[in-house]
């Protein structure tokens, strides 16, 4: 493991004197390619020239930014399960004092500017471990990295405002011609001329587990809130680039937004399966801090004309898929059905009261009304087949009709009357809209 330097073992070792003389080397080398407008891929370059060890710069929750390091450094942090499946480096897992990865060592550094946490700095040294000198020429490498990235971000921030500016005018109508649009759109790097689903995702107010901006001290609001925005839009605006240099993702205040692009056939399956993609590589394995987050899909926008509907749809799919299946859901406007009707009450209220005039003591919130109510469904589903429905409950047939008669004692005759059958079916689906 890494060990500190004292001033005893300056004095009584001149390799270590040499190695303070090397990091200061490496120190001001890098602050020359800050000065130069160099990136984090070269300081990661000259750090793991000077050192001869892998470097990467990661996000806080290790998501990779830049990195010097050869496939057979990437084999060994996989194998030693410091990698999930999306390549995120899990750094939670990495010590701050050494880590062993097969023969060598891994550890990690914060890089922090004025308390602000920005990323972290990973070292791997596949075979032996990583001296204290080296630790003190990282620790320096973190500092000119915090330089860099305060840069970077401060930029980002003000294009991230006239991106966002902008796709909100298109989603709004009011940006100007198809051709006018495309060509401002190019300007950002962005291709809108063709065939996308639009992705609107938001950062669940409580997640699964109570894991979520809302449950977190300090992060429910102001800039804590804001903070965690912008680390998940970072993650959508990386994973989006991986797919397509020309795809845009942008932050909307509460939401990020992501235009991604579909088979020029516009099938609607492949782009389902991109978006689970996608979706999935932002998600990771929920280490290193990551929230939990819901995510809208619209149907395919085959043009620019298309785009301000498709932005509606998706939004809607966000709000009904986190109402009916919970925070992290992924829904589709296609598979919103009944719900996508329901969502156009503007009344919770008056939905609620639909539920309870029609379902009567079905409609409260005990474990007894929602056991019967999951057994109605089944009877919906199954149109009343009595055999199939117990089946399908692991019931006896008998204690199945025992329940449809207790079902009809509270409802009516549901099993033969199609129109009170129709308004049960849409009373129990106005139920998981309100919640």
């Amino acid at each position: 493991m890494a060990h500190v330097l004292t001033s005893d073992s300056l004095s009584s070792d001149p390799e270590a004197v040499a190695a303070l003389e090397r990091a200061d080397a490496l120190h001001t080398a890098l602050s020359h390619i800050v000065l130069e407008g160099g990136d984090l891929g070269r300081i990661a370059e000259e750090v793991s020239r000077a050192l001869g060890c892998g470097v990467l710069f990661t996000s806080t929750d290790g998501r990779e930014r830049a990195a010097h390091l050869d496939e057979a450094g990437r084999t060994a942090l996989a194998e030693a399960d410091l990698l999930d499946p999306t390549g995120r480096v899990r750094v939670e897992r990495i010590g701050t004092e050494g880590t062993a990865v097969g023969e060598g060592e891994a550890l990690v550094r914060r890089v922090v500017a004025a308390g602000v946490d920005l990323a972290r700095l990973v070292a791997l040294r596949p075979h032996g471990t990583i001296h204290a000198s080296d630790v003190h020429a990282l620790e320096r490498a973190a500092i000119v990295a915090a330089l860099l990235v305060t840069r970077e971000e401060a930029i980002t921030a003000v294009e991230n405002k006239y991106r966002g500016d902008f796709l909100r005018d298109v989603f709004q109508g009011r940006a100007g011609d198809e051709s006018y649009v495309a060509e401002h759109a190019q300007a950002f790097g962005w291709t809108l001329d063709r065939p996308v689903v639009v992705v609107v995702a938001e950062l669940d107010p409580v997640g699964p587990e109570g894991a979520g901006p809302a449950a977190v001290p300090g992060v429910a609001s102001g800039p804590g809130r804001r903070a965690w925005q912008e680390r998940f839009a970072a993650a959508w605006r990386q994973v989006a680039a991986g797919v397509d240099a020309g795809v845009p993702s942008v932050d909307l205040s509460s939401e990020v937004v992501t235009l991604l692009p579909v088979a020029e056939s516009g099938d609607a399956a492949a782009g389902q399966a991109v978006v689970e993609r996608v979706v999935s590589a932002v998600r990771g394995d929920r280490g290193g801090g990551r929230m939990s987050f819901s995510a809208g899909v619209s149907r395919v926008a085959p043009t620019l004309a298309d785009l301000p509907e498709a932005y509606q749809q998706a939004r809607r799919a966000v709000d009904v898929g986190r109402r009916v299946r919970g925070a992290g859901s992924l829904t589709s406007f296609d598979q919103l059905g009944l719900h996508r009707l329901l969502a156009l009450v503007p009344d919770n209220a008056e939905l609620a009261a639909y539920a309870e005039d029609v379902l009567g003591p079905l409609a409260e919130r005990t474990p007894e009304a929602a056991d019967l109510r999951e057994t109605l469904q089944v009877l919906l589903d199954t149109n009343f087949n009595v055999a199939e429905a117990a089946r399908a409950q692991f019931f006896h047939y008998n204690t199945m009709r025992y329940r449809v008669g207790k079902l009809q004692r509270l409802l009516g005759p549901v099993a033969t009357d199609p129109d009170l059958r129709l308004d049960v079916a849409v009373a129990l689906r106005a139920l998981e809209i309100v919640g």
